[in-house]
Order: C-alpha cells, then sequence, then structure tokens
C-alpha cells in the first residue's frame, strides 16, 4: 500500500512540475496605438466659418483619445472672411486629449502671410480653445526685414501679434538672407 501511495505521490508531483512558467511581458498592457490612418484630413469652423485645417500624412490614435503625427503634420488658419492667413508645420505633432492642445515638434514653423511674419523653434503648442499659441524654448521670428532672437514667446493662433519673454538680441537681415 505505500508503494501505491508513493505512486501516486510522484505521478502528481511530476504532473504539477510540468506547468510552464507564465512570460511577465504577456501580462503587460498595451500602451501602442490603437488606430492609424493615412492622409488624414480635419477641418474646425466656428459658426459655420472654416477656421482651422489640419492635415498630416500619418495619424496615430491611443486608447485615452491622443493623437500622435509621426510623419509631420501642417495646420491654416482662417481669417473671419474665411481667407488663409497663417500657416504652421513640424516634423511631429501630437494632440493631447485631455489638455485640448496640439503640440508641434522638430522644424516647426509658422507664417503669417499679410504680415510677412515667420517664426521657427523646435518646440510649439496651440491651445485651440484660448486660440494661442505658445513655446518655452528658444525661438527666431523674422518680422519683415529684422530677425529677434529669444526664449519664449506666446501669440495669437493667426501669429498677427506676439510677445517674446526673454530677447536675446536683433538684428537687420542681410541681402539674401532669412527663415
Amino acid at each position: 500500500m505505500n508503494r501505491g501511495l508513493l505512486f501516486s505521490f510522484s505521478l502528481l508531483v511530476s504532473l504539477l512540475s510540468c506547468r510552464e512558467g507564465i512570460d511577465p511581458k504577456a501580462l503587460e498592457v498595451y500602451e501602442g496605438p490603437v488606430n492609424s490612418a493615412q492622409n488624414i484630413h480635419i477641418l474646425h469652423s466656428d459658426s459655420a466659418v472654416l477656421r482651422s485645417e489640419i492635415t498630416a500624412p500619418k495619424q496615430l490614435e491611443f486608447a485615452n483619445g491622443d493623437l500622435e503625427f509621426p510623419e509631420g503634420i501642417a495646420i491654416q488658419f482662417f481669417n473671419l472672411q474665411g481667407q488663409l492667413e497663417t500657416t504652421m508645420r513640424a516634423d511631429k505633432g501630437y494632440f493631447l486629449r485631455d489638455q485640448n492642445l496640439y503640440k508641434g515638434e522638430g522644424n516647426v514653423q509658422v507664417k503669417n502671410l499679410p504680415k510677412d511674419q515667420r517664426l521657427q523653434t523646435e518646440e510649439l503648442f496651440w491651445n485651440q480653445a484660448q486660440r494661442k499659441i505658445y513655446t518655452e524654448k528658444f525661438v527666431t521670428i523674422q518680422e519683415r526685414q529684422t530677425l529677434f532672437n529669444g526664449t519664449g514667446m506666446e501669440a495669437d493662433d493667426g501669429f498677427s501679434s506676439y510677445k517674446l519673454k526673454k530677447v536675446r538680441d536683433s538684428r537687420t537681415l542681410l541681402p539674401g538672407e532669412g527663415l
């Protein structure tokens, strides 16, 4: 009888020891994109008037509602008469849903067409609700034939009026020079 009990016990132990371990990576929560779109085109209007147009070659959407534009983003702003007033582009873009905020990274460029103003920086935020753009990074602004350099900037989203926070220098452009 001891032999039968010993055999049953050893059979049970061998069966339990054959169980495979669980890979910890299989239990990790997936945080990557849940949706992907190509050649996106988003229009924003206010009172049936086109206010902005967003285009991007690729858009990634995440479970929390955030968006990423890994291949660049372009935004156009229109005045109340529907005329193109300002353009903005960045090498990479994001929409942070919980803050209702767009973010551009890389070579970020903004142009106000009527005022012939240009801005260049490496990071820029657009608060759509407040209709303003801003950065805490180094910026270069060209206003006609003058260049202004500084750190930190705030402007309306049409880039028609702006405020440099820490002006470093300014100078007149040489012929053939500019942003």
